[in-house]
């Protein structure tokens, strides 16, 4: 797995004060997208022990709130293996932290993915374009969902943790 960048004390991409990992490679290639760079499978950077560790230091603090990965898409393909790897190494590390992913795809493709049980919060959904709103809260399209993994853990309909209005 590749990154483009890795965020500290971010307030837009979830819940409370967060580090988010922006992973590359994205298949879904929404117009207007906001990071285009992070399409690129092979773009970016290794992710490596010591970007690891540099996502761990701002765990760490105690006003941090979680991790959140977006990109690119963490569910891309060439992504799943590595990213179960770190939301497991993350859920054990720090069980008192949330998880939040972005992804493009929708809930009906991914609920079924063993990763999904270490999230807390899945943004699932393309950006849609027609749809944008700068009014939306941690989405950037009215068409996306913001959906509660542990409550939705085992159902084919997603439990919302919060609703796009």
């Amino acid at each position: 797995m590749n990154y483009h960048n890795i965020t500290k004390d971010d307030m837009l991409n979830g819940d409370g004060l967060r580090v988010v990992l922006w992973v590359t490679g994205c298949e879904h290639h929404c117009p207007g997208c906001h990071n285009p760079i992070t399409w690129d499978v092979d773009g970016g950077l290794p992710f490596d022990e010591a970007a690891k560790q540099e996502i761990f230091a701002e765990l760490d603090k105690d006003y941090v709130s979680g991790l959140t990965l977006s990109g690119g898409d963490p569910l891309h393909l060439q992504n799943r293996k590595d990213v179960a790897q770190l939301v497991k190494e993350v859920r054990a590390k720090y069980p008192n932290k949330t998880i939040w992913v972005y992804t493009g795809y929708l809930w009906g493709l991914v609920k079924d993915l063993e990763l999904i049980r270490y999230i807390d919060v899945l943004v699932d959904g393309r950006f849609d374009i027609e749809k944008k709103s700068l009014d939306l809260h941690w989405v950037g399209s009215s068409n996306q969902r913001i959906i509660d993994c542990k409550k939705s853990v085992g159902k084919d309909k997603p439990v919302l943790f919060y609703e796009v209005e």
